[in-house]
């Protein structure tokens, strides 16, 4: 056999073999406690659209200053998230302090995507709503309390 055939063949088999993998990607989407329900509903949006990408996620929430004595704010924040995303995402590591931030890795679950029926490319994934507003913050509720002492200063 000619060892130049010999080189081109083994050649043409590691490009039909690297044609067969899949390049597994991490995207990466940080929150912060004092999210509002806009910015977490278009952030999970996103989320969504890595999942069904085939991606995976790694959910990072960053805490800073005093918002390092509450880590129950964040694991509410991320279980929201994954409460959100459903049967959709399945979680690989789940959420924990590394110093000022909490993360976890969510990847797509393969067998809600065979479940699902195929969608057309133009269609934007349906996102509900979620229930991240029962979160208060010190700031939010130090500005009730101010709004409370104020009416009822103006009522004497």
């Amino acid at each position: 056999m000619d060892y130049g055939k010999f080189r081109y063949e083994e050649a043409q088999r590691l490009k039909e073999s690297r044609k067969k993998t899949v390049q597994i990607t991490m995207k990466e989407v940080k929150f912060k406690p004092k999210i509002a329900k806009g910015d977490f509903d278009t952030k999970v949006r996103h989320m969504l659209e890595f999942l069904d990408e085939g991606h995976k996620v790694k959910v990072t929430l960053q805490f800073r200053g005093r918002e390092m004595a509450h880590p129950e704010l964040g694991s509410k924040i991320l279980d929201a998230v994954i409460e959100q995303l459903g049967p959709i995402a399945k979680v690989d590591t789940p959420h924990r302090l590394e110093g000022r931030n909490m993360s976890m890795v969510l990847s797509p679950d393969k067998k809600a995507a065979k479940r699902q029926n195929p969608k057309p490319a133009s269609a934007k994934p349906a996102v509900q709503p979620t229930k991240i507003s029962n979160i208060t913050t010190e700031t939010e509720t130090q500005n009730a309390k101010d709004e409370n002492i104020q009416d009822s200063q103006e009522a004497i």
